[in-house]
């Protein structure tokens, strides 16, 4: 599904973040990002996206070669990704529901196709109650929650996470991975960006760990 061939990634002048960087991530699978703060693990994540073009090397995604691949064809190719920012990027004139139905209706489905899983989903992850309220009077965890609600709910063949446990409180964070856990087992291939080391050792996963900006993978 992604395959990295000796990748690396500055930032201007500046020198590389991160170094030769070799790795695939195959169809299915489940593993975690960790390392220090600054080892460059959302600059990784970003690289996943398509939002960032290596400095140099090959990235291939879906079978794809990303550095012959135009400006629509990149497009194209995100619609297969969930991302959950740090940030949580939600539009603020759309409702908590818009916001996470908002994968869906890109895709041309209609409302009427929809409502039921989105409710369904919203309710899943506690904001139940929460669906008609704006971005800004949410609080830091629902709207964690929303980020995760909107990544999952068109089912991507591939998920990145950047700490989408952050904000919640450990019960949840548990539920919330359960969720990215049932993901995982119907296809999806899953990337959680994480500083939590008790939360990893909960699952028998693969951990990909960044430090100084290289890559080291535990199977």
């Amino acid at each position: 599904m992604v395959r990295f061939e000796n990748v690396g990634l500055r930032y201007g002048l500046g020198p590389e973040v991160l170094r030769d960087l070799t790795f695939r991530i195959e169809p299915h699978s489940f593993q975690f990002l960790t390392g220090p703060s600054g080892a460059g693990k959302s600059s990784l994540l970003r690289l996943l996206f398509l939002s960032l073009r290596p400095t140099r090397g090959l990235v291939t995604l879906f079978g794809h070669d990303i550095a012959t691949l135009g400006k629509d064809a990149l497009s194209t190719l995100r619609r297969r990704i969930g991302i959950v920012f740090q940030d949580f990027r939600l539009l603020d004139h759309l409702s908590t529901y818009e916001n996470v139905s908002l994968p869906l209706r890109v895709m041309g489905r209609t409302e009427d196709s929809f409502r039921e899983e989105v409710v369904e989903l919203l309710q899943w992850v506690g904001l139940g109650e929460r669906m008609s309220a704006l971005p800004p009077v949410l609080s830091g965890g629902e709207k964690q929650r929303a980020a995760i609600a909107r990544a999952v709910i068109a089912r991507p063949q591939l998920l990145l996470a950047d700490e989408p446990t952050g904000n919640v409180d450990p019960s949840l964070a548990q539920r919330l991975l359960r969720l990215f856990v049932e993901l995982n087992k119907s296809g999806t291939s899953i990337v959680i960006a994480t500083h939590d080391i008790a939360l990893m050792d909960q699952y028998d996963a693969r951990r990909l760990v960044l430090h100084d900006g290289r890559l080291h993978v535990y199977d």
